[in-house]
């Protein structure tokens, strides 16, 4: 398994992978960092989650190797297709599923979603409108929604 880290705007990323794809992409400390090295394995993907925090990036083509159950990676599919600068709600999420009632299922299957914004989980809101759990922090999916944001905000000060 290779390991790379990637330094971004909101924190130090982790990345593991293999030559079959991406396995985990995780916010981590920075004490945890042991390394600087990127290895062959994901070049590609720290490259791309480069130009995603630089604003040049709005899809990710890469090969992924989820781990999980099979609800789960129906899941994780169903939040590849949620649009860059658009978010959905967890009960939209359970619907797509084709069951209204699995929408804590589908909740608990998102915060553990193992490959972060690549596969965005940080794109799924609570039914009013309001930040719900992140695993990287709400700070950092606050952050994620207002840098995938079509309308920016400028500053009045």
């Amino acid at each position: 398994m290779a390991t790379a880290h990637l330094k971004t705007p909101i924190g130090i990323l982790e990345l593991k992978g293999t030559s079959q794809g991406v396995t985990s992409v995780y916010f981590v400390d920075p004490s945890e960092v042991a390394s600087e090295e990127n290895p062959s394995e994901l070049h590609e993907a720290t490259s791309q989650l480069m130009e995603y925090f630089e604003g040049k990036r709005s899809h990710f083509q890469l090969k992924l190797s989820l781990e999980g159950t099979n609800f789960q990676k129906k899941v994780w599919q169903q939040l590849q297709q949620i649009p860059f600068g658009k978010t959905v709600s967890y009960q939209q999420i359970a619907n797509q599923l084709g069951d209204p009632k699995v929408i804590r299922a589908a909740a608990s299957a998102n915060g553990k979603n193992p490959i972060s914004i690549i596969v965005p989980c940080h794109r799924v809101i609570g039914s009013d409108g309001s930040l719900t759990g992140y695993a990287g922090g709400l700070h950092r999916k606050k952050w994620l929604l207002e840098h995938e944001s079509p309308v920016k905000q400028g500053s009045l000060f």
